[in-house]
């Protein structure tokens, strides 16, 4: 039984409340002052407490900050005659759970108890029940052939489930989404092979998804046409859309918000994905018409996106865009520039156009992989959700954010290059050793993989890709594979599986947010 203390200095006058909280299962104890209630909570435990805030003596805010005192965390409701507002502001900030204002009546009592003493099971229940219904609507939708918008409205369904879950724990139905989001990614990776070459092929049909090469022309040009906005482009390298739906509650109160969504480029990895996002143009155009930016070797961040802004400055030339000052380009790669950065933010309001690229994400992936300590901290999606959490709530670029906030002429367009999934099943690949590194793309001569496991591609202008050179060819990871050889295989299998990768074939690498904020 729940137990509750109720106190009141007129306590005889309540006596059908309390009779009405028995008969509902709670056990009610009553004291009539503030000393002897103080008292009750320092000799039993209380599962809640209805004070009274007008009593002789000790009177209600007194009562509550001794209580508080000795024990913060047990839930208070404050009971009062007067409905003054200041009051009431002194009552919530004195830490109350709710408040009641007099005459209550039996069904107010009961639901301020059910509330906080069985919110979180009653919830549960019926979480429950609407996951089934839902389960089962995915799963009668997994069996039709979805088209692209489908497939995010599919994919926001999971994510948003993804994230009811972390707020019930204790609902065992972690297992049951999980196994329903391996087999969503295995249905949009069979939807991906045969959809991709028509997408980047596309002349113009209407039945191809927003792809990263588009995106600067569909969501930034339009505000750089009016040369009194200060546009800023943010580009969060590898940030997947559940991350992106936690950082925004912080941002919700400062901004309005607006989402679109879109689909990465493949690979899903940085070289092509982020070079293109700011190019406007396919990797393969990138390589034919600015072939100084696109050097050959390997595919690490050093080498292949030093050109971000030259990049983007000619795509702004081709599109006839005149900035009325100089295009200004940073890129945070470590908590110094971010702090620099967000204390130099306001001297930026009359800068046209601020492309600003964070890398944050991405080293927390790569720390992850080779961290034991990040293992233990974000052990799963949930907790590598939580800790994004934290970060960004203490992070510099939430205060830069809220500095943006106070700039009425801002335009801030926020997206990244790609997401990131949890690898959890190896892939064996051959191929030679000239052959690239990367775990969930390769591309080299003679690479052989199982077909279920990834896509080959043996023609990479098919699907918009540099060539490289005449025998080269390209595989993509499907699901949540990564590529191991055969050399060592059971000891790479081992130190990469469970790991966060990028470059490969999944709802969560590929469909990606586009949100554009103003100021409120």
């Amino acid at each position: 039984m729940k137990k509750i203390l109720w106190v009141d200095d007129e306590i005889d006058l309540l006596r059908s409340h309390i009779i009405f909280l028995s008969e509902k299962g709670f056990d009610v104890d009553t004291v009539t002052n503030g000393e002897d209630a103080i008292t009750s909570v320092k000799e039993n435990e209380y599962d809640l407490i209805f004070l009274d805030e007008m009593m002789a003596g000790k009177g209600g805010l007194e009562t509550l900050g001794e209580i508080k005192e000795f024990n913060p965390n047990i839930p208070v409701v404050m009971i009062t005659k007067s409905e003054e507002e200041s009051l009431m502001n002194d009552a919530i900030g004195s830490k109350i759970s709710d408040y009641l204002t007099k005459p209550v009546n039996p069904s107010q009592v009961l639901l301020v108890c059910k509330k906080i003493l069985e919110g979180k099971e009653i919830s549960g229940q019926y979480v429950t029940k609407d996951y089934l219904n839902d389960f089962n609507t995915i799963s009668r939708a997994l069996m039709d052939n979805l088209s692209y918008d489908q497939w995010i409205d599919l994919y926001l369904k999971l994510v948003n489930w993804d994230l009811e879950l972390d707020v019930h724990p204790g609902i065992e139905l972690r297992q049951s989404l999980n196994e329903q989001k391996k087999e969503a990614n295995k249905e949009f990776s069979k939807f991906v092979e045969r959809k991709y070459k028509e997408w980047v092929g596309s002349t113009g049909s209407g039945q191809t998804p927003t792809l990263s090469n588009e995106i600067i022309e569909k969501y930034v040009i339009n505000h750089l046409m009016n040369e009194n906005n200060a546009v800023f482009f943010f580009v969060l390298d590898c940030l997947r859309l559940d991350q992106w739906l936690l950082m925004e509650k912080l941002l919700i109160n400062d901004f309005k918000i607006e989402k679109d969504y879109y689909y990465s480029i493949l690979p899903t990895a940085t070289p092509y994905a982020r070079n293109a996002l700011f190019a406007g143009l396919f990797p393969s155009e990138i390589e034919v018409h600015y072939p100084e930016f696109w050097e050959s070797g390997g595919d690490d961040e050093n080498s292949m996106n030093k050109y971000e802004k030259e990049l983007l400055q000619l795509l702004l030339d081709r599109k006839r865009i005149k900035l009325k000052n100089e295009l200004k380009y940073i890129k945070i790669i470590d908590p110094e520039v971010g702090r620099n950065f967000e204390h130099n933010i306001m001297s930026y309001q009359n800068t046209h156009f601020t492309a600003v690229v964070v890398n944050f994400l991405d080293m927390m992936v790569h720390g992850r992989s080779d961290s034991d300590l990040l293992k233990e901290i974000a052990p799963d999606e949930a907790a590598y959700r939580s800790l994004t959490n934290t970060w960004f709530n203490h992070s510099s670029l939430l205060t830069t954010f809220k500095a943006l906030s106070k700039i009425k002429n801002a335009k801030i367009i926020i997206t990244t290059d790609h997401g990131s999934i949890r690898s959890l099943r190896g892939a064996k690949v051959l191929g030679d050793k000239e052959a690239s590194t990367n775990l969930r793309f390769k591309y080299g001569r003679n690479l052989k993989v199982d077909e279920k496991h990834a896509i080959y591609i043996k023609n990479p202008g098919e699907y918009k890709l540099p060539r490289r050179g005449v025998t080269i060819n390209y595989i993509i990871a499907k699901e949540d594979y990564y590529f191991v050889y055969p050399t060592d295989y059971h000891k790479y299998l081992t130190y990469y599986k469970d790991t966060f990768q990028h470059g490969g074939i999944s709802m969560e690498e590929m469909i990606l947010p586009v949100i554009t904020m103003e100021p409120r």
